[in-house]
This record gives structure tokens, sequence and C-alpha cells, in this order.
């Protein structure tokens, strides 16, 4: 099984310490490992090194590189511009066909996700790998969800198609797109919700089978692609499709469209971490809610708030439910329960060329 993991992402709702070199995913968020080095950990007994990829761009390529050893460079593809999901995982599969030379499957997953229990994590993919491969099935992997989430997607289960080792793979019914609290209210009491947790499991010659059909410009440009693997004219080829490519993800390119879709339920903690808010939320707290990073501060009557420091002393006083985050060059200040639009000032800055701070 090939292992391919997802780390271009600029995370602009980690602002100011994501930027664009140094995003959320080679961040230490929790812990002392970044979250690329925990998803690598969670997946290394699932498979070899050698059949472990990373999908990032120019500017993080070489901190990849650092910070996975294990991997050889050749492991660690960049992407000329970022075009979100989809050509990103024809991408991978198209070096995976030519490498392996055979129909293996490809797991395909964030490198910024938050798992818990991680034996039941690779329990789940590797039920989810056998079934792919033997039905030829697209396999998404389905969370159940807790509360009313308003910022995941969800999946609508239907009959169950396969079961092995307790595990259910049920076939997709709809997938629907953030509710509104109402809507997400009503899903979590219907029982046959899931979170969409971005992570998937299909053999390499169904999913490029699939993008061919759905988006057969991409397909063209993936085979010459294909002709390229492993030859000088590599990169010049990707550079060439990936400048007329458009963006588009592989949920609205293949999944809410292919008739063969499935869902496997994750029975093991996880967490996008989306925002700082989801951070806060999972961090230990002190009697008054704070949660403050290993610089500490000084709090006078302050309550549920988030603290980051870098460098500086940080004091609070008389506030309640915010996030500050200091920097070098920048600090944040926020509503903890609005720190999902910390993404508008990375737009802002976007718009003003204002690179030095992205």
């Amino acid at each position: 099984m090939y292992i391919v993991l997802m780390a271009g992402g600029v995370g602009s709702r980690f602002w100011p310490r994501s930027r664009r070199a140094n995003p959320k995913q080679l961040l230490n968020i929790v812990g002392a490992k970044s979250m690329l080095q925990l998803t690598f950990d969670r997946v290394k007994a699932l498979t070899t090194p050698d059949k472990i990829l990373v999908i990032t761009n120019i500017e993080q390529k070489p901190k990849i590189e650092e910070q996975l050893p294990e991997l050889s460079p050749e492991n660690v593809i960049a992407e000329p511009m970022g075009r979100n999901t989809a050509p990103c995982i024809g991408l991978a599969a198209s070096i995976i066909r030519v490498r392996s030379k055979t129909n293996e499957v490809m797991a395909v997953l964030p490198a910024d996700h938050l798992i818990g229990d991680v034996e039941s994590f690779q329990s789940v993919i590797k039920t989810a790998a056998g079934y792919a491969l033997e039905s030829g099935c697209l396999i998404t992997l389905g969370v159940t969800p807790t509360y009313a989430e308003t910022g995941y997607g969800y999946i609508q289960m239907d009959n169950i198609v396969h079961e092995q080792n307790g595990r259910e793979i049920y076939r997709v019914k709809t997938f629907a797109e953030k509710p509104n609290l109402e809507t997400a209210e009503l899903f979590l009491r219907s029982g046959d919700f899931l979170w969409n947790s971005g992570m998937f499991i299909w053999s390499v010659d169904t999913i490029l089978e699939e993008l061919d059909d759905k988006l057969p410009e991409l397909g063209e440009d993936l085979r010459k692609i294909e002709k390229a693997v492993g030859t000088k004219k590599f990169d010049t080829v990707v550079a060439d499709v990936y400048s007329r490519t458009r963006s588009i993800s592989i949920d609205y390119a293949v999944m809410e469209k292919a008739k063969h879709v499935c869902v496997i339920k994750a029975d093991f903690k996880w967490n996008d971490l989306g925002s700082w808010e989801a951070v806060y939320n999972i961090s230990p707290k002190d009697r008054n809610g704070n949660v403050t990073n290993a610089r500490g501060g000084i709090l006078i009557n302050a309550k549920n708030n988030y603290l980051y420091s870098s460098k500086k002393l940080i004091a609070a006083v008389d506030v309640e439910d915010l996030v500050v985050v200091e920097m070098d060059d920048a600090i944040l200040i926020c509503r903890r329960d609005k720190s999902q639009n910390v993404k508008s000032v990375v737009e802002y800055l976007e718009r003003k060329d204002m690179e030095d701070y992205l």
C-alpha cells in the first residue's frame, strides 16, 4: 500500500504562526513534534518508507525533507502551484502507477490532522484498503459526530456493503456541505450522518479512471505526466500541466459524482485542528479556563483565553474568550469563537502585497 500525505496548504487560519514557508503542518501545534511528523509516525507502520509520498510545494519542500529524514527526497514531490486536491491526487496516482507497475492501493491523508488511538486508525486503513482493492470502490473515512459541528462537511450512510474485524463499510447515500446549526443538529439526531474527514482509500487504477471520466482534460494531462515520471522532463511537464489545469477538489470532481463510493466509520478520536479555537478546545487549561504556552503569562481576572507567545511576556487583564498570538513581526488578537476568520487577515495581506507577513 502507498500512503500519500497532502502537505501543501498554507494554514491561513493559524496566522501569524503559520506562514507560507512554515505552515500549520510543519508547526508543533500540539506536543514537541510537528503535525506532519505526527502523521508520518502514524502511517509508517502501514507500509515501507519508499511507499510514502508527500505532496507539497517548492517553498515547503526543504523543511519537509528536514523533518522527515527517513524519506528519500524523491518521495517529497513539489507541485509548481496549488490546484486543490484533485490534481494533487492525480499527480500522486500517476507517479505511483509508474513506480509500482501494479494496481496498488493508495491512502490519501491530510498531513495536519490530530488523531487519537493510532492502532484503531491503522486498523481502519487496513480494512478499507483490502475492500478497495477487492471491490474497486472509492472509500472515504467518516467520523461519528459528537456534537452539531457547522465547520465540517457530512456524509450520509446507506446500507452496509462489507464487514470485517467488527468494522462496517457503508455505501454513501449523499454528501452534504457545511451546514447551518439547525441542519447540523438534524444530522446529529438522525444517526446516519458522519463528519467528512477528507481521508480517502482506493486503488490507483480506480482513481485514475474516475479522474479520466469526470475530468477528461486532466486525465489526458495525467497520462503525459505518467510518461515523464523518472525522466528529466518530469518537472517541465508537471509545470506545463499545472499552468492550465483548473483548481478543483476531489470531492467536487469525483466523490460526489462517482457511482461506487463507500464510507468506513472511524472509531478513533479525530480533529482537523482548523482554527485556534480548535487548539484551545483540546489544550489543558488552568482553573479559569485559560491556555498559555510554555512562556506563560500574567492573567488577572482573565477567563477562557488562548495565549501564545514566541518571546514576549503577555499580560491579560479583565478579558475573556480571546485568542492572542505573538510573533516577532506580528500579533493576532481576536475573539476565540471568531478564530475561523483569521484567514481574512491573510487575504488582506495578499491584496496589499504585504509579502513580509506571509
